[in-house]
């Protein structure tokens, strides 16, 4: 794979980064001591309507991660999977490892694989989308906030989020010099190490420069016989930097923008039979740090991606016109031994349990690139009425190659091949209107058009399966597609303030997910081509917002319903071993959330969040394949398919609960303190059928911080232990749909200890 560290912009950024280090004063400056009552909860502000406003005044189901919360659940050189069930209605899981994530709210996701996939729940990092679902892996560092907006969200942020989407926003450069560098050390010889420094270079011009190196070392053994090897799986090296300038002049700023990530690690550990036959229960013997793999020696995952944005906001009196300009683009391959045995039964060996078929596979993203712009202006009265209004445009170019190889009589020689090449094309026009009906009551209408145009094309040059005789796969087989669709999203939304503390809201919200097409045609016999149409969604939200306690208790609550049209599902795997999209008639959706903190003294603080959702397909005549060993509890057609009407959607738990506890002491010149968090979600089904093998248990994982932190006057020193997953539960959290019962399992308890200093 070509490496962006060699090209001529990545040369252009390292000069560009001796220059920012050596032009920073030598000197630090204490920060200027402000009166701040810490006996009330802070104000939390975000940007879910695209400019600052309170969390509390805003009539949106919006859920903000920041401070040390934030930094304790992402402890242990975590990936974007640390999100899965610390937010109300939130979910997030992988079969790619510490790549590709796939989100779901209030029960609405992907659990596609495929790297063509679109979710319905959108990723924003810095004020651009990342579509592509290998962008939304990008590491968490240096963030100031993490936002989850639940519901539609097509109005403002586009056509691909039905479900909601996260919203991350970096530290920004400003003119106060900061720096940190925080080292932690723990299980599986695992280190993080972060660090960043900003300040000004000039009266208007500041930068801030912040770095993240994540090593673990390879711990899996491979147990399988005649391929043993230890320490051949489970280790990775994750490396990423994001570079900053800000321009603040009189009546115009300027936001540069630069990131990189360079991932050389190993895919997701497959465990083959992983279920005791007729349970959702691991087998007796089960150890995550066993495989019994014949081609792990071979397994690699290797992402590079790298980005840029440029934001200008240009001050024009009542008036503010903001154009965001994006670049992103992602190389990858990742390869696997996706069966998780060795051998199968027309091979001399098999194991561990029955293996149908023996699957060593890989899929690439050789080219990649990904475009958008925007421009909108957002209008500054004094008056009753306010809006904001804009033009949008994405454009995308993806290839993507697929091999498949020959782990038993070849030594893993390729014996398939197919590309895909997909371009897209998308441009809305929106708006936002605002108006104060009286002090104390407002409302809010939003409007978009959007257009999505794909095209499509696959070309299969080696078929895998041609070698049999009886159903022998034909070679150079091709197939295209072209697809576009245009809608109208809307919402609306009233806000009342029923007192100084307590706001009310309801909300109604239409919006859609374009067109998706894959082709899925490694092992099928014709172009593998299928189309999902667009899926709509009409939503109904009422809330409230409340501040208690004189400031020190926070209480937020929703109920929603909602209605999806022509739901994209996908079917994956079954005993087919194929996957295709589909559209279920419709999809209904209800249920309540809600967040709270209490300061209950001065020291001790504690959060609680819940979520309920229930989620139901709608379509008598749909119907999927089913496994091959497991114990399917759907009913089946004459088919032998399983009936999914009535299911529940997969990944989407009914109940997610959270907890945070915080305690502190002064001890001599700093504080102790002692942090904990738990999750608890419900329990789900990995697919789109029921059966008992691949139902996952639900799930409480908790972990804990404790340390001593003091600081001197330009300096701020932080040295903790924390622990992951503190009770080391173990169960399946996903399942590869295919001949045999393969498991994907959650990480085990991790131990560490960190050491951070901050300079100001």
């Amino acid at each position: 794979m070509q490496t962006f560290k060699k090209n001529a912009l990545s040369m252009s950024i390292n000069g560009a980064l001796l220059s920012v280090i050596a032009s920073f004063s030598s000197s630090t400056f204490a920060a200027e001591e402000q009166a701040v009552d810490t006996s009330k909860l802070e104000v939390i502000e975000v940007t879910a309507r695209k400019r600052v406003e309170n969390a509390q005044e805003v009539p949106v189901s919006v859920t903000a991660l920041q401070g040390e919360k934030l930094a304790a659940i992402s402890s242990g050189a975590m990936d974007i999977r640390f999100l899965n069930g610390r937010v109300p209605s939130l979910s997030v899981e992988s079969s790619f490892g510490r790549t590709f994530p796939r989100f779901y709210m209030r029960g609405l996701g992907n659990s596609d694989f495929d790297l063509n996939a679109s979710q319905p729940v959108s990723l924003v990092v810095d004020d651009v989308v990342q579509e592509n679902p290998i962008l939304k892996g990008f590491p968490v560092f240096d963030v100031a906030r993490v936002e989850a907006l639940g519901g539609p969200q097509g109005t403002l942020f586009g056509r691909n989020t039905p479900a909601g989407l996260v919203k991350f926003d970096s530290v920004k450069p400003s003119q106060d010099f900061d720096a940190f560098v925080s080292v932690s050390y723990g299980s599986k010889e695992t280190s993080d190490v972060r660090a960043a420094v900003g300040g000004g270079l000039t009266d208007n011009l500041s930068a801030r420069i912040s770095v993240l190196n994540q090593d673990r070392a390879n711990y899996i053994d491979n147990k399988a016989p005649g391929f043993e090897e230890d320490e051949v799986l489970g280790g990775y090296t994750d490396q990423a930097m994001r570079l900053q300038f800000l321009y603040e002049g009189d009546d115009f700023n300027a936001l540069f923008n630069y990131h990189m990530r360079d991932l050389d690690g190993e895919p997701v550990a497959f465990y083959a039979n992983a279920f005791k036959p007729g349970s959702n229960s691991l087998v007796s013997d089960f150890n995550r740090d066993t495989v019994y793999h014949d081609s792990a020696s071979r397994a690699t995952q290797q992402v590079e991606t790298e980005g840029a944005s440029l934001k200008l906001d240009f001050e024009l009196g009542d008036y503010t016109l903001t154009s965001i300009t994006g670049y992103e683009s992602a190389e990858l391959f990742s390869r696997a031994d996706v069966d998780g045995g060795y051998g199968a039964v027309y091979a001399p060996i098999m194991g561990p349990g029955v293996i149908t078929l023996d699957s060593e596979t890989s899929d690439a993203i050789p080219d990649h690139e990904q475009i958008t712009q925007e421009f909108r202006v957002t209008s500054n009265l004094t008056g009753d009425f306010n809006y904001q209004v804009g033009v949008f445009y994405f454009s995308e170019d993806l290839t993507i190659e697929s091999y498949s190889y020959d782990p038993l009589f070849s030594a893993g020689a390729k014996t398939g091949y197919v590309i895909q090449e997909q371009e897209t094309t998308a441009w809305a026009v929106f708006g936002s209107f605002d108006y104060d009906f009286t002090e104390k009551t407002s409302a809010t209408f939003g409007i978009r058009y959007s257009d999505d145009d794909k095209d499509y094309s696959n070309l299969r040059t080696i078929a895998p399966l041609s070698w049999l005789p009886q159903f022998p796969q034909p070679e150079n087989v091709a197939g295209e597609e072209s697809v576009s669709d245009s809608h109208v999203s809307w919402d609306i939304s009233v806000s009342h303030k029923y007192s100084d503390d307590v706001n009310l809201y309801v909300r109604v919200a239409d919006t859609f997910r374009a067109p998706s097409i894959q082709g899925r045609s490694l092992f099928a016999w014709d172009d593998g081509i299928s189309v999902a149409d667009s899926e709509t969604i009409l939503s109904f939200e009422t809330g409230v917002k409340s501040d208690i306690l004189d400031g020190r208790g926070r209480v937020n609550a929703s109920v929603f319903y909602y209605t999806m049209d022509d739901q994209q599902l996908t079917s994956v795997g079954g005993d087919s071993n194929t996957a295709r999209l589909l559209n279920a008639d419709e999809t209904v959706g209800y249920g309540f959330e809600l967040d709270s903190q209490f300061m209950v003294t001065d020291n001790f603080s504690v959060t609680f969040g819940t979520s309920y959702n229930n989620t139901s397909l709608n379509d008598s005549g749909l119907s999927v394949p089913v496994c091959a060993q497991c114990t399917v509890t759907s009913p089946l057609n004459a088919n032998g398919q399983a009936i999914v009407d009535g299911n529940s959607l997969p990944h989407a738990p009914e109940w997610i609960h959270t907890f945070t506890a915080r305690y502190s002491r002064e001890i001599g010149e700093g504080e102790f303190y002692i942090y904990t968090d738990w999750a608890y979600r419900d329990e789900i089904s990995f697919f789109l059928y029921e059966s008992k093998e691949f139902t996952g248990d639900s799930l409480l994982e908790g972990g804990a911080r404790t340390g001593y932190s003091w600081e001197t006057d330009s300096q701020e020193y932080d040295v903790s232990l924390f622990v992951r997953n503190m009770t080391d539960e173990q169960q399946a959290i996903g399942a590869v749909d295919f001949t045999n019962n393969t498991a994907i399992v959650n990480e085990e308890r991790f131990v560490g200890a960190e050491f951070k200093v901050s300079f100001f």
